[in-house]
């Protein structure tokens, strides 16, 4: 049992569990998604592909944090109590069994499976003939023309490699000189070339993959030399990005500039095949100035992350059943304007399930085109590739409208994207406002000023997920339409602030970090703790992506400790110890992962009877209460509330897709038990169904008979 001190303070770090191996935590759930056979076939390999890229994404932000604080020496203790050092040795500890786990399960789980129903990536050495003859025929016309391989000796100094990318190194020695020195030489995997080259067969797909094809073929590369050793390995930089934006002249060049430079940071991990010599593995380890903690071997192909194409392959048994959006009734009746529903009603939305195309799209249009219209406003944070919501801006421009869009340049990994978005925004006649001096705009927010009679109207659409297209069919997040006037009068404050020079202090509805939203949440905890009675029980339900504030904690801790019922849903990181006696002991902490990415964050607090429910566009970490620029705000609209309370209570209710965190920061997956297994997800799909016109699903038809007998009074 963790240590639980005599005297409480709340700050004792033995009350916290720490950031970085909650991540891992995290991440081992998603491993465990990939080996539900629930899944289907190619949804388990994208599980698989998200692991990879999560950890890259792992290594090259946190650990490199934690690598440098070691190295400058500015490393205080963790939130919990651990050093840099000890983070960097249990993170290693951790991630070492997960790592050749998720090999085993691609290797003698996922692929051999795939194999079975004719998608089969082939061993080299196992192809016949005719398969070696196309794809040396292949290597020579398509792979060969790119290839520069780099010879490593004191006349060619090592190369910089890319971060991320494929490499081979060869050991190589002349043909005829038995005594020469063998020589060293790298190839960088062009990313020009597909990873995976097509084998010809008349069912089925069938690839061989590139790395194979160019080991299998380098006599071409090294003429009159035989090569003895031929080993892949990748290397993880350091990918934060960091600006003097007081420094900065042009915002849009330096992040451009900072953008090329990511490919060269300091490197911290060394991926390598496990066939890989021990002497090779020294040296590249002493090139990149790592230490052996930082070499990682591999079973499985390295960059596993790469294996998402084949998600892409039209093999619809091996996927999830495709299902269609369903579009805001009121949004597409004939003789009410999309201005009209709002103005009647807020309108809310739950992303996937609720069209994102033919609602959020169909507003910017709507905006777009109505005469009425004077001015768009609009966060964009990250919009994808062949975004709607850009060609709707740029139209707007074209139909005399003023707009205005804050492009968050910062968006990690997202920054390329958004500097072509800017510029074309730009180009369109579109006013682009680049960022505030030191923050992140992670707010999702559109405004729309539009002349009625004598009076000018604000209609806006808020959100807790970005305005992509594409992630809106993945991940589950909640939208608002409101025409209400102190929301209008808000956001046109909070634009103010983001475009311009405002200290604006009177904000009614909408609470803005780095502002005042740290302490709304605070207040608002502290409220139901004041407002809680053995008569009349507090309650706080809380849907989020991450929890780390320690502020915030320690405020939960104490209402807990007062008897107020505290649930949260929290998909990723948590640093909150639930069910420590005395602390947290009315604290439960679940995680929901399944085939959509819980992304929504919806805020409920029972109020002594007045209920009241908050989406955000943040987590409750430090980075977006004191870094970023975010929303929260009350829903007031009765039937919104309604059903956001309601979707609280569906998720709470899964025992399919749901895991509880333990005191020890460990989570045990949530067992159906007598109960009949619950999905929530699967539910709400059904719902949509059902809305839609089809048959009402299983899941559906167990809540709803437990729903009706919820109301039906009983003596």
């Amino acid at each position: 049992m963790h240590r639980i001190p005599h005297k409480i303070d709340l700050r004792d770090p033995a009350l916290y569990i720490n950031r970085e191996l909650s991540w891992i935590e995290f991440n081992k759930r998603v491993l465990d998604e990939a080996e539900d056979p629930r899944h289907p076939l190619l949804e388990r390999l994208k599980f698989l592909a998200i692991f990879s890229s999560n950890l890259d994404e792992f290594f090259m932000i946190r650990v490199a944090g934690l690598k440098e604080q070691l190295e400058s020496g500015t490393g205080g203790m963790s939130q919990d109590g651990m050093s840099v050092q000890e983070q960097l040795k249990e993170v290693r500890h951790r991630l070492l069994p997960l790592i050749k786990r998720q090999g085993d399960m691609l290797n003698k789980d996922v692929l051999p499976a795939l194999a079975e129903h004719n998608l089969v990536i082939h061993q080299y050495e196992k192809l016949h003939a005719r398969d070696r003859a196309y794809i040396e025929k292949y290597f020579n016309e398509r792979i060969f023309p790119v290839l520069t391989p780099l010879a490593i000796d004191p006349g060619h100094p090592f190369p910089r490699l890319l971060n991320r990318n494929h490499n081979i190194i060869f050991v190589v020695r002349e043909k005829h000189d038995k005594e020469a020195e063998p020589r060293i030489a790298i190839l960088q995997l062009p990313q020009v070339v597909s990873r995976f080259i097509p084998l010809s067969r008349k069912t089925g797909q069938h690839f061989v993959l590139l790395g194979e094809a160019i080991k299998a073929n380098a006599d071409m590369l090294f003429p009159d030399f035989h090569v003895e050793e031929a080993h892949t390995f990748r290397v993880s930089r350091d990918a934060d990005i960091e600006i003097a934006e007081d420094e900065a002249s042009d915002l849009l060049q330096e992040m451009e500039e900072q953008v090329r430079l990511r490919h060269w940071g300091e490197a911290v991990r060394l991926e390598v095949d496990e066939r890989m010599p021990e002497y090779l593995v020294t040296m590249l380890m002493n090139l990149l100035h790592l230490h052996k903690d930082d070499v990682y071997h591999n079973s499985s192909p390295l960059n596993i992350s790469d294996f998402m194409d084949l998600s892409k392959i039209a093999m619809r048994q091996l996927k999830y059943s495709s299902f269609t959006t369903r579009p805001l009734q009121k949004f597409h009746t004939e003789g009410i304007t999309v201005f009209n529903a709002i103005r009647q009603q807020d309108q809310i939305v739950h992303h996937p399930f609720d069209s994102f195309s033919q609602n959020v799209v169909k507003f910017i249009n709507t905006a777009a085109a109505d005469p009425a219209v004077l001015a768009i406003k609009m966060t964009l944070y990250r919009t994808g590739g062949d975004s709607a919501i850009v060609e709707a801006l740029k139209t707007a421009v074209e139909y005399g409208k003023q707009v205005t869009a804050f492009v968050e340049l910062k968006a990690r990994f997202d920054e390329e994207n958004n500097i072509t978005w800017a510029k074309e925004l730009e180009k369109a006649g579109v006013h682009v406002v680049y960022g505030v001096l030191g923050l992140k705009t992670h707010c999702k927010m559109t405004l729309v000023v539009r002349r009625e009679g004598e009076t000018m109207r604000t209609y806006l659409h808020l959100s807790t997920g970005n305005y992509n297209q594409a992630t809106a069919r993945i991940y589950t997040d909640i939208g608002y339409f409101t025409a209400r006037e102190d929301f209008g009068s808000d956001a046109i404050h909070l634009f103010n602030y983001l475009t311009g020079y405002s200290q604006y202090k009177d904000w009614q509805q909408i609470a803005v970090a780095p502002i005042n939203l740290d302490h709304k949440i605070l207040e608002l905890i502290r409220r139901e703790t004041d407002l809680h009675t053995e008569e009349n029980p507090g309650e706080i339900v809380v849907k989020l992506n991450s929890l780390v504030d320690g502020k915030v904690i320690r405020t939960l801790y104490r209402a807990s400790q007062k008897g107020v019922k505290i649930r949260l849903l929290v998909r990723g990181i948590c640093c909150l110890r639930p069910g420590l006696p005395g602390i947290s002991e009315n604290i439960e902490v679940r995680s929901i992962l399944g085939r959509f990415l819980e992304h929504s964050r919806i805020i409920y607090f029972r109020n002594a009877g007045e209920e009241e429910i908050y989406l955000s566009s943040a987590d409750w970490m430090p980075r977006n209460l004191y870094n970023r620029v975010e929303i929260m705000f009350p829903v007031l609209e009765p039937a919104a509330k309604v059903q956001l309370k309601r979707i609280l209570d569906i998720y709470w209710k899964d025992n399919s897709k749901s895991s509880i965190l333990q005191p020890d920061g460990t989570y045990l997956r949530v067992q159906p038990g007598e109960d009949p297994v619950f999905n929530a997800q699967q539910y709400f799909l059904e719902e949509l169904h059902f809305s839609l016109g089809g048959s009402l699903g299983r899941s559906q038809r167990s809540l709803l008979h437990e729903e009706h007998n919820q109301d039906t009074p009983t003596e």
